[in-house]
């Protein structure tokens, strides 16, 4: 048995409340991460704006589809979500330090 410890959701012990989370995590969390990546490549690809924006915007379908499988296969509803928060918030802070109409 192992004695390392680590931190339990209330959810991960009732299987009704755990894939109902992971399914609204899924759907929204996704969402955002798939946003955040969109607009961040949007307004950092040194692409001419037009196929900037429609790149993104491909990319970001693979992003939330992507996110949605991370969320069903993270171990525990902790990790999923951290796995859904810290991109988005590298991609925020990148967005944020990103000046209007520049490329990476």
């Amino acid at each position: 048995m192992s004695t390392s410890t680590h931190f339990v959701f209330f959810a991960d012990h009732r299987p009704w409340l755990n894939v109902s989370l992971r399914s609204v995590m899924a759907l929204f969390g996704g969402y955002g991460l798939a946003s955040m990546v969109a607009a961040t490549l949007a307004v950092g690809l040194p692409l001419p704006r037009p196929d900037a924006v429609m790149t993104a915007i491909m990319l970001a379908f693979l992003v939330h589809m992507l996110a949605a499988l991370w969320v069903f296969g993270a171990a525990t509803l902790t990790r999923a979500a951290a796995g859904l928060a810290m991109p988005a918030a590298l991609l925020g802070l990148w967005l944020w330090l990103l000046p209007v109409g520049a490329t990476a």
